[in-house]
């Protein structure tokens, strides 16, 4: 195994101090950030395409901080102006605390799970909400399960896409500079392609989050190397540090 002296990491740098910080004291590695893929907002054209009528909900359904974002940005750009009447409910508590960002927070009804779609699925039997009609704000590339878990509750659940994720340009790149490119969804795979039509991996190693990302680098016939979540290995920072921990 050759030296391992340069990794990029396909997501945004991280604002403050990482576990990738300690990789870079620990191994003498050099770590750089770069997104592959970016999210903008559907054009309102888009939106409107799609004939939903927001104020005809009672609910809205935040699966993510970006799912916020979009979703006021809509609202702002088809001038509407959301009742307070209107009950939100998050993921986690991280995603709801994120709204304070747009409305006056302890005015609201907001709920929130802990983390994943049963406790978010659990609030809602549970907090008497099944009622409402809910507005679940999705991306592009949603997966299939998000809804369909909802839908199988028997609520009454409108799938709106109000985000997409494109590639970003990354024309700039000299991918042969890294020993090691960490991905975190299929969409980068997907970019790496778009970006670089010609490219061939050679000895670059590859390491994958998920499992649907690690399926996307094996369908686009690469060697995938590195492999998380796994057990005892919750994060791509530790999955780097044990693969370096034993080839360096």
């Amino acid at each position: 195994m050759k030296k391992i002296k340069k990794i990029l990491i396909s997501q945004p740098e991280p604002a403050e101090k990482s576990p990738y910080s300690d990789l870079v004291e620990k191994y003498n590695v050099k770590i750089e950030f770069r997104p592959f893929i970016q999210v903008e907002s559907v054009s309102l054209t888009d939106f409107r395409k799609q004939r939903l009528d927001i104020l005809s909900h009672t609910a809205v359904i935040f699966t993510a901080r970006t799912a916020v974002d979009h979703f006021f940005h809509i609202c702002e750009g088809l001038r509407i102006t959301i009742p307070d009447e209107m009950k939100y409910f998050c993921m986690s508590e991280t995603i709801a605390l994120y709204l304070q960002k747009y409305i006056t927070y302890r005015k609201r009804k907001i709920f929130f799970g802990t983390g994943n779609l049963p406790s978010l699925l659990a609030l809602i039997n549970t907090s008497k909400h099944k009622t409402e009609k809910f507005f679940l704000v999705l991306a592009d590339s949603f997966k299939p399960e998000v809804p369909k878990t909802f839908e199988r509750a028997k609520l009454k659940v409108t799938r709106a896409i109000l985000y997409r994720t494109i590639a970003s340009n990354l024309s700039d790149l000299k991918l042969k500079n890294y020993d090691i490119i960490a991905f975190f969804s299929p969409q980068e795979i997907k970019s790496l392609q778009n970006n670089f039509p010609d490219f061939e991996q050679g000895n670059i190693l590859f390491a994958a989050f998920g499992p649907a990302t690690a399926k996307a680098i094996k369908a686009a016939k690469y060697t995938l190397t590195i492999e998380a979540p796994k057990s005892e290995i919750p994060s791509m920072s530790k999955a780097l540090d044990v693969f370096l921990k034993i080839n360096t």
